[in-house]
């Protein structure tokens, strides 16, 4: 058995900074412009042109960029931190999350989001694939941790309070509970326009399609009932 690793990061930006467009209006414009451009020096129809732009600008370094000169501070603040997070409620999980808009982040290589917790409310074992996450807690107590890689998987953890700083390296599993009797809050800030996450026990039981029991049977050693037991919760 053989295994291969690979490691990746955000590009680095290439101007002082990038303000997303996000109305297709605006997007159509640049578009345009762009094929204008292009087309003055290389001789290729315009519908070549919109196909090359399609399939290399669109995913590349974030999203299509407003001209600097309109940028204002407005497009550089966000002030939806000061509501409780309303997205992604997991009321058996107990905890809700709200990242704030990639707008005034794209191509900078970070993103920022709110969690709030109910009491004993659990943000359960996951791993952000493409970002290193550091917590800082507004409000609460939280018991919180990561596990290390094979073979020692070390579970690393603390409880941490109002103030209290806890990063959570690239790709490791981790998780947040909270421990007290009152709500709790903190900001998580990651080294990713686009973190990604995979919520562990959602993606191994909850997978689409399943996972093959025999499969799970075999990595966890428990018996099949078991396995399509943890399959009927997701």
């Amino acid at each position: 058995m053989a295994f291969s690793v690979a490691s990746a990061s955000d590009p680095s930006p290439l101007q002082d900074f990038c303000v997303a467009v996000n109305d297709t209006n605006d997007t159509g414009k640049i578009l345009m412009l762009s094929l204008v451009f292009s087309s003055m020096y290389i001789d290729l129809s315009k519908a070549t042109l919109v196909l090359i732009y399609l399939l290399l600008c669109s995913f590349v370094n974030g999203k299509f960029c407003r001209d600097p000169k309109l940028a204002t501070p407005n497009d550089f603040s966000f002030q939806g931190f000061v509501f409780q997070g309303i997205h992604q409620t997991n009321l058996v999980d107990g905890h809700t999350s709200k990242r704030g808009t990639d707008t005034w982040t794209n191509t900078l290589g970070v993103s920022l989001a709110r969690v709030d917790y109910a009491p004993y409310g659990l943000n359960p074992p996951h791993i952000h694939p493409r970002a290193t996450e550091i917590l800082t807690v507004l409000e609460g107590t939280l018991y919180v941790g990561f596990v290390t890689s094979n073979p020692e998987n070390r579970l690393i953890s603390k409880v941490l309070y109002k103030g209290d700083v806890f990063v959570f390296p690239q790709g490791l599993i981790h998780f947040q509970l909270n421990v007290g009797t009152t709500n709790a809050v903190a900001i998580a800030s990651l080294s990713s326009q686009n973190p990604g996450v995979i919520t562990i026990a959602k993606a191994v039981f909850g997978s689409n399609p399943a996972i093959s029991a025999d499969v799970l049977t075999k990595a966890f050693q428990v018996d099949k009932n078991v396995v399509e037991y943890l399959q009927s919760q997701f």
